[in-house]
C-alpha cells in the first residue's frame, strides 16, 4: 500500500493572523500544489503569526506528530525585524538546503531587483522537507516552479511517499535507475 502524502502549509502574517486579511498566500500554494501533484494528498494547512517561537513549534508538530513529508511554508523571508522564518527553519532542521534559496532568489530576480533581500531557504527535519517561500502570490508559483522539479526525488531519499506530478505541468527528475 502506498504512504499517505501530507503536506503542511503554513502561512506566516501577523495581520492575516489576526483576520485583518484574507490569507491568499496559502491558497496559493495549495492551488499550485494540486495543479502538480497527481496522487492524493492531505493538506495540514497553518496560519500563524510571525512570531519565532509559534513557527518553530508549528514546523515541530507539522513533522514529528502530523507526520509530513513536505512543509510549505510562505512569509517572513524578507530583511524587516519580524520576519524571523528563516531562523525558526534553521533552528528546528539538522540539514540546511541551500540550493533551494539560492535557485528561488535567482528565478525571482527576473522579476524584481528586490529578490536580493529575499531569505528564502530549505532544511530537512527527520523525513521531512521544510521550504520557505516568500509571501507574495505570483513568487509563490515562480519559485514553487522553479524547486519543485527536486523535490519528489529529495522526499524519495527521506523514505517518503512516492509523488507523482502532472508531467503537462511540472517536470520532475528522479535519475534512471
Amino acid at each position: 500500500m502506498a504512504k499517505e502524502i501530507k503536506i503542511g502549509v503554513v502561512t506566516m502574517s501577523d495581520r492575516a493572523s489576526a483576520g485583518v486579511y484574507e490569507d491568499i498566500s496559502g491558497k496559493a500554494i495549495i492551488e499550485t500544489l494540486n495543479s502538480y501533484i497527481k496522487n492524493e494528498w492531505t493538506q495540514v494547512y497553518r496560519l500563524i503569526a510571525d512570531e519565532r517561537t509559534k513557527i518553530e513549534e508549528t514546523l515541530i508538530e507539522l513533522s514529528d506528530k502530523e507526520k509530513c513529508c513536505l512543509i510549505v511554508t510562505t512569509g517572513g523571508t524578507g530583511p524587516a525585524l519580524r520576519d524571523v522564518t528563516p531562523e525558526a527553519t534553521e533552528a528546528v532542521c539538522e540539514k540546511m538546503m541551500p540550493g533551494f534559496g539560492e535557485l528561488m532568489r535567482q528565478v525571482s530576480l527576473k522579476y524584481v531587483p528586490t529578490a536580493i533581500l529575499s531569505r528564502q531557504t530549505a532544511g530537512i527535519r527527520g523525513n521531512c522537507l521544510i521550504i520557505n517561500l516568500p509571501g507574495k502570490p505570483s513568487s509563490i508559483k515562480e519559485c514553487l516552479d522553479a524547486v519543485f522539479s527536486a523535490v519528489p526525488y529529495c522526499i524519495d531519499l527521506l523514505n517518503g511517499p512516492f509523488i507523482e506530478c502532472n508531467e503537462e505541468v511540472i517536470k520532475v527528475f528522479r535519475p534512471k535507475k
